[in-house]
């Protein structure tokens, strides 16, 4: 669920990319979102895509039933792609004539990804955008959470 919604209830063609990036990390991955649920170290897939990709080990995220050396240069462009749709912010995410096109053209220079949505807390090196997500002071802490 695209974090707009998740947080706003807003729904936007954006939101669909988000969706379509999420798919597009299950299939790469051959894990489905919701296997990460019950996971003890409080992942995502995500998150887990993120991990592999800052470590330049986009190799380990893809699934062995579907790697073949001859084709990782494809399939590490689909984890790009995938990343870049899973944005957390909708105006970082590509539209989907945009997607459409990474998918399709060898040639299209992509964009590095920024920290997927609802990814912050859990090590990732790099900073995201300047958004607040919350509020902390001596008295209370306020965190903004899903409905």
């Amino acid at each position: 669920m695209a974090p707009e919604y998740a947080m706003h209830g807003r729904l936007s063609e954006n939101s669909d990319v988000y969706s379509f990036g999420v798919l597009i990390l299950e299939i790469v991955s051959g894990r489905k979102n919701s296997s990460f649920y019950d996971n003890e170290d409080n992942m995502s897939l995500l998150v887990y895509a993120w991990t592999f990709w800052n470590e330049n080990n986009v190799v380990e995220l893809i699934d062995p039933k579907i790697f073949d050396p001859c084709f990782e240069k494809e399939i590490v462009r689909c984890v790009r792609i995938g990343l870049l749709c899973v944005q957390e912010y909708a105006e970082d995410r590509p539209n989907v004539t945009a997607v459409l096109l990474m998918l399709t053209s060898e040639i299209a220079e992509l964009p590095a990804p920024k920290q997927p949505a609802f990814s912050r807390g859990h090590g990732s090196s790099e900073q995201g955008s300047s958004k607040s997500k919350g509020s902390v002071n001596a008295d209370s802490i306020t965190v903004v959470e899903p409905r």
